[in-house]
């Protein structure tokens, strides 16, 4: 039983410190790091007579999305200060049932 307890022992003592410097390691490019909250993303289509905005971005934590490109909603006054091919960092949310861009920055 001794055995059992010291190969534990000198397991944990090489795991622990790889573990804390794995939970500290930046977000790979399958999830980048998001500050804030926000997502990253490019713009590849505006329609502000639609109030829609085509977005390719990274995974949506609050949503519990993953990367792709979709469609949201957004406000027509946002929209005006883009193009498509801007590289941007937003937050989304369900709004009234759809999903919605709350905030749009540039990158």
């Amino acid at each position: 039983m001794k055995i059992h307890s010291v190969i534990l022992a000198a397991a944990l003592g090489v795991l622990t410190p790889w573990l804390a410097t794995a939970a500290s390691e930046p977000a790979t490019a399958e999830q980048p790091a998001t500050a804030s909250g926000y997502t990253e993303g490019e713009l590849k289509k505006i329609d502000t007579d639609q109030s829609k905005i085509t977005i390719k971005h990274g995974p949506i934590d609050n949503l519990g999305m993953p990367g792709m490109t979709m469609v949201f909603r957004a406000d027509p006054a946002v929209l005006g200060k883009f193009k498509a091919g801007d590289l941007v960092r937003f937050k989304a949310d369900r709004v009234d049932g759809a999903l919605k861009v709350t905030e749009l920055v540039g990158r």
